[in-house]
């Protein structure tokens, strides 16, 4: 069944087959992957990427079916409301969990835990090509030769074509002197072309229609294709022949402006739920390869769980635990809170030890309808800084002692003085003993990514068939990390400063060009200040940078395996919003209880200022100097950072909440030329 388009994907019906005639084969599964790959790069409507073929993932409904089908009782869920609400004010309340992956850890090598769970997959694209013959077809003219029969080996699955005539070549033997041509079987890949719109669809490349120039075949009904690399498979270097009529077409003219003029309409297609957009689509579709990089762009939304201070929060907050323990049995047993307590018993959410009536006005909270006009204007003004805004507060407190724990959360912090050795600027430091980071897919786009999109929810290519989804996926990472803050009242003049000079113009400049030449087509008009960091971002944000460099070197992790959380942002009072600058720098892992406690061990006072001391002279100097410290985007450059390369301060894409943009070394330490005066740290 993987590999009938028309039919519902069901991964493990081909494995339920093959029990009941006691065969022992392995068509079910044809790979494995982490959660968080899943999460930031393979994700429902993602192309990934197997050894003899590429599957895409599935819509929700299909994960349903996992876990009804496969698992006694109810899918596990993920404790995390305020997460929750913010998911449920971009979608809807119709979603009313966050569920992980089905997926579960073995205990050791041997164990069968989790055999039965797994990610609902198709393959796609369905055309392939032989790499005997150049035979370019449907997977259903190669079904017959499917092989996936080795039970610890699902990476070898593969789709064979068994009668394949080479390309020309004659059996020398007998078979030669008697014209036959020698067959035998030959492994098929993907034809790697498909075609997508700015509105999430994407397609098929239709092969036939292209060759034919929109015409059927005039010499057969069901013509033969062929598909010829030029160019080492580079690109859009490939020719498409039908050995039917001999019309030949390069896919070349596919490409570009010009080319999307010559490609049929977009179908408005969703392949990972197998259905059409509802009422068609109007948008230019475009060439895509099967590995772009814009294929698949992730909408993700994530939090520290941290414990919020406001009653009317914290009552949501248990209004949200309630209805995602108890789901539909709420109502049913609303009236009866002994009935409310025996549900809740075990389950770990300290509901049941609430009195009589805390508990009732959870209850009543978690049942009384929405109001809807309420949501539309909070998700008008709604920004993804939210999000951050309670967990800075938080990190306000001084902890009361060594690894004071919040019970809920397990969140432990640990005081750190400030040695009289670190740079001047840096005002407090947290260790983070132990944290928990949830993160939520909400959808996803293609083209463009979901900043480049003011509509944040219309733009969202969706995860189910038609309305909301009842629940979305998430992973719980767990892990460690130390906090480092800025003196708000010395970033407040330097940001003054900074604001007044020619270099933060040139950004600004700059911002504006990239914002205008690469914003979507699809998007609203949207006034491109809107969406550039202030120059307190800038500067968080680059000496993060330069601290995870430093700390890999030190603390046993992979620069990769470090993260930055930035909190950085001017005070506004209209929003209730506190001004803030400071960093959370962690390692968390998704697969595993924690981490190695390598990177708290840095945040002792005097081993911390020695760090930061280093990060400073180091950014001082970048092999790629004075090219790197001189540069400064001028028209028509539209670059957004400025002293700032991979030989310094980037980083990998695992560890830069923004893709490796809005970064310059000069607002940190002076360098030579006219802006050393901007810098943060000039001592």
């Amino acid at each position: 069944m993987i590999y009938n388009e028309q039919t519902i994907v069901d991964p493990l019906g081909d494995s339920d087959q093959l029990e009941e005639q006691q065969a022992k084969k392995n068509y079910a599964k044809v790979g494995s992957a982490r959660p968080s790959s899943l999460l930031y790069t393979y994700g429902p409507g993602s192309i990934i990427d197997l050894p003899h073929f590429t599957i895409m993932p599935t819509g929700l409904e299909s994960w349903d079916r996992i876990w009804q089908f496969r698992r006694d009782g109810q899918p596990p869920s993920i404790d995390a409301p305020r997460l929750l609400e913010v998911v449920q004010l971009l979608l809807g309340h119709s979603v009313k969990e966050l569920r992980p992956f089905p997926w579960q850890p073995t205990t050791n090598t041997f164990s069968k835990e989790g055999s039965d769970l797994g990610l609902p997959a198709r393959v796609f694209p369905q055309w392939m090509r032989c790499t005997g013959c150049d035979r370019l077809a449907t997977i259903y003219a190669f079904k017959e030769g499917y092989r996936n029969t080795h039970p610890y080996r699902p990476d070898e699955a593969v789709f064979m074509h068994l009668n394949c005539p080479g390309r020309g070549r004659t059996d020398r033997r007998q078979d030669a002197r008697q014209g036959k041509k020698k067959t035998r079987p030959r492994p098929t890949v993907p034809a790697r072309y498909l075609i997508a719109c700015p509105n999430g669809h994407l397609d098929e490349f239709p092969y036939d229609w292209w060759v034919h120039r929109g015409e059927p075949c005039p010499k057969a009904r069901n013509p033969i294709l062929k598909m010829e690399e030029r160019g080492g498979g580079r690109g859009a270097n490939a020719i498409i022949v039908c050995a039917s009529c001999g019309q030949r077409r390069t896919m070349a003219e596919a490409q570009g402006a010009q080319g999307r003029t010559k490609l049929p309409g977009c179908r408005g297609r969703f392949p990972h739920l197998d259905a059409f957009e509802r009422n068609g689509c109007d948008q230019e579709p475009r060439l895509m390869l099967v590995g772009a990089s814009n294929l698949w762009f992730p909408a993700l939304q994530s939090i520290i769980d941290m414990p919020r201070d406001n009653p009317e929060e914290k009552l949501r907050d248990d209004a949200q635990r309630l209805m995602a323990i108890l789901g539909n049995k709420l109502e049913k047993y609303a009236s009866s809170l002994e009935m409310i307590r025996d549900l809740l018993d075990g389950k770990g959410s300290g509901l049941d030890e609430l009195d009589d009536n805390q508990l009732q006005s959870r209850v009543q909270l978690a049942l009384s309808p929405v109001d809807q006009a309420e949501q539309d204007k909070k998700r008008a003004v709604w920004e993804p800084v939210d999000l951050l805004v309670p967990e800075w507060r938080y990190l306000q407190r001084e902890p009361a002692r060594e690894f004071d724990q919040e019970p809920r959360s397990q969140l432990t912090l640990s005081p750190r003085p400030v040695s009289p050795f670190m740079p001047k600027g840096v005002s407090r430091v947290l260790a983070v003993n132990r944290l928990r980071k949830v993160n939520a897919v909400i959808g996803f786009t293609r083209i463009d990514d979901l900043d480049r999109a003011n509509d944040r929810t219309s733009r969202l290519v969706p995860l189910v068939r038609s309305g909301a989804p009842q629940w979305v996926p998430a992973t719980e990472d767990r892990g460690e990390g130390i906090f480092l803050q800025l003196d708000l009242d010395v970033v407040e003049q330097w940001e003054q400063t900074v604001q007044a000079s020619s270099l933060w113009e040139a950004h600004r400049e700059a911002h504006h060009r990239n914002f205008e030449r690469r914003f979507s087509e699809t998007a609203k008009i949207v006034d491109p200040d809107l969406r550039l960091p202030s120059p307190r971002y800038w500067l968080v944000h680059t000496l993060a940078h330069g601290v995870i460099r430093q700390l890999a070197m030190s603390s046993g992790y992979g620069a990769a395996s470090l993260t930055e959380r930035i909190y950085a942002w001017p005070k506004d009072a209209a929003r209730d919003r506190p001004a803030a600058a400071g960093v959370l720098i962690c390692t968390t892992a998704s697969d595993s209880d924690g981490t190695l406690g390598g990177l708290v061990a840095l945040s002792e006072s005097e081993r911390l200022a020695e760090i930061v001391n280093a990060t400073l002279t180091a950014m001082r100097r970048c092999s790629s100097d004075p090219v790197c410290a001189m540069r400064v985007p001028k028209d028509p450059e539209d670059f957004l950072h400025g002293a700032a390369c991979h030989c310094c301060v980037m980083a990998s894409e695992t560890s830069c909440e923004g893709a490796n943009r809005f970064l310059d070394r000069r607002f940190v330490v002076p360098l030579p030329g006219q802006y050393a005066e901007l810098a943060f740290f000039k001592d």
